[in-house]
């Protein structure tokens, strides 16, 4: 057998910010090389972040994420460093790994299964690749593909597993649902036990506009036990040593395609054993569902470049629970309630929005509207003039209530 030290990095990039995301890898890919990882492996797209749509159309932007993949290459020396990036091959676009060791870009894995249902839309981007290469390092031979690549059986995991990879190394972009951590993990255990391998499930965390990346990055064994699972919801790179079989040469079956094998530089570095990551328990689905809320709001002010919120107090539990979300995301000090009473508000309304905002410590002001609405009434009194008072009516006091949120934001 022969340790393998492996790092799963699951960090939090974003759409199009190359300078932050290519700065972010290098820093854990130097951390990394300094705690003697063997290979550090970041998620799909990490380069561009995820998922970066017509960005891809702009030749400009993929030159631009390319020459980024060149200087995170740069900064490894003995480390093996895997990370997805958007890869250029004459007038075609992959959704690629990048495999950099020696401080150059030694190989890359181009997806093969590109999703396109849901909120995927890859095939209006990329092209489908078609080799399963498998890499040796040191006595170890391991596989690499990428996220929904794994999803399917007999796919690219089985052909590499045929061709002595005891090891497949999943990069992902995998967005959160409810449901989908049991799923993912039950795919994983079924591609591990079937081969009899181990898996590395690299996922991204963060939110990005719509959609919420939970992260959940996973290790699991030959037969099928959860080695390694990352906290959902958590940037954070994990470490842990994996005890594999030394790859010996074998004579494939001739009805199995021959496939592209790299040998990368370097061996497996032989330190003193350090205290893998720890398994993490499973959360249940309220918890998911509130960590998600939370997450994907603190991104969608920070990486829009807001700092401040407003939120509109009624004393309800909508708002409520808004409140409380947007306080947890972005502490008390950047959000502000605001109270929009009118005739119709009842005492205890008012005096619940108080108390929300006194537990929450945030503050709150109170703008009655009851004038403006009678104004507005009185402008349209000759339009609605032979009709009941009804909906129209009531329907006066939100549009109010949101334009004033909208000339105080």
């Amino acid at each position: 057998l022969a340790t393998l030290r492996l790092a799963l990095a699951q960090i939090n990039p974003t759409v199009g910010d190359l300078g932050h995301n290519s700065d972010v890898i290098i820093h854990h890919i130097e951390k990394a090389e300094q705690e003697e990882i063997d290979i550090i492996a970041f998620p799909e797209l990490a380069v561009t972040g995820y998922p970066p749509e017509d960005l891809l159309l702009k030749p400009d932007f993929i030159k631009d994420n390319m020459d980024a993949a060149e200087k995170i290459a740069r900064s490894t020396g003995e480390i093996t460093a895997i990370f997805g990036f958007a890869e250029r091959v004459e007038d075609k676009i992959y959704n690629s790994a990048a495999i950099a060791s020696k401080h150059k870009i030694l190989d890359s894995y181009q997806k093969i299964h590109l999703p396109n249902y849901g909120v995927f839309d890859e095939k209006r981007y990329f092209a489908e690749g078609s080799n399963f290469p498998v890499y040796d390092l040191g006595q170890v031979r391991f596989g690499i593909n990428v996220c929904e690549d794994i999803w399917f059986s007999p796919g690219p995991s089985d052909i590499q597993s045929e061709h002595g990879a005891s090891l497949i190394i999943n990069i992902n972009g995998s967005p959160f649902s409810l449901g989908k951590r049991s799923q993912r993990e039950e795919i994983l255990i079924e591609r591990a036990k079937n081969n009899g391998i181990f898996i590395a499930y690299i996922n991204m965390v963060g939110g990005q506009d719509e959609l919420v990346f939970d992260g959940g990055s996973l290790i699991v064994g030959p037969t099928g036990n959860i080695l390694m699972r990352a906290n959902q919801f958590e940037e954070k790179t994990y470490i842990y040593e994996i005890d594999l079989p030394t790859y010996k040469p074998r004579t494939i079956p001739k009805s199995i395609n021959e496939i592209k094998q790299v040998t990368l530089p370097g061996t497996i570095r032989e330190s003193p054993s350090i205290v893998s990551s720890p398994t993490f328990s499973v959360i249940d689905q309220k918890e998911e569902i509130y960590r998600a809320l939370v997450l994907g709001t603190r991104d969608y002010v920070r990486k829009c470049g807001f700092t401040k919120v407003l939120i509109a107090l009624s004393g309800g539990i909508d708002s409520s629970l808004v409140a409380a979300i947007a306080v947890e995301a972005l502490g008390s000090e950047n959000v502000r309630g605001i109270s929009l009473p009118s005739k119709f508000s009842s005492m205890g309304s008012k005096v619940d929005a108080k108390q929300l905002a006194d537990n929450l410590e945030i503050r709150m002001d109170t703008i009655q509207i009851e004038e403006i609405l009678q104004s507005m009434e009185k402008g349209l009194s000759d339009q609605f003039q032979g009709t009941e008072w009804g909906v129209a009516e009531e329907n006066l006091q939100s549009r109010i209530r949101g334009n004033i949120m909208m000339a105080l934001s």
